[in-house]
């Protein structure tokens, strides 16, 4: 199973394996307070796209795109992952205010299409 949550949401037992998937360590959090299990950052949006989205965040069906052809030069370091998730609870965690358009919502929809593959 796999579970989105806002970083700054204090954990829970039912979170199972935390993940953060963003590139930036969240501002105002310390790593302990965090208590996450693993950092994403290489697998997280580039530099560029963070940004590109940024300033652009009306093109949410854009970034979409492009962030899911990134996450297909990460497939093999994300396959573990998505292993994980189908036998484990995952918890993406993510630091946007945007419940519903961040990379935490692609990256979750692309370990489920690794998982319809293994």
């Amino acid at each position: 199973m796999i579970k989105l949550k806002r970083i700054y949401e204090d954990p829970s037992p039912d979170d199972g394996y935390r993940v953060l998937t963003d590139r930036l360590w969240p501002r105002g959090l310390s790593k302990k307070d965090a208590e996450i299990d693993e950092w994403l950052k290489e697998e997280a949006p580039s530099d560029g796209l963070r940004k590109w989205f940024h300033d652009h965040p009306n093109r949410w069906g854009e970034f979409r795109q492009r962030y899911l052809i990134e996450l297909k030069d990460k497939r093999e370091e994300l396959r573990e992952l998505a292993e994980k998730a189908k036998y484990d609870t995952v918890t993406l965690l993510y630091a946007s205010k945007d419940e519903e358009q961040n990379n935490a919502v692609v990256l979750k929809q692309y370990l489920r299409m690794l998982n319809a593959e293994l």
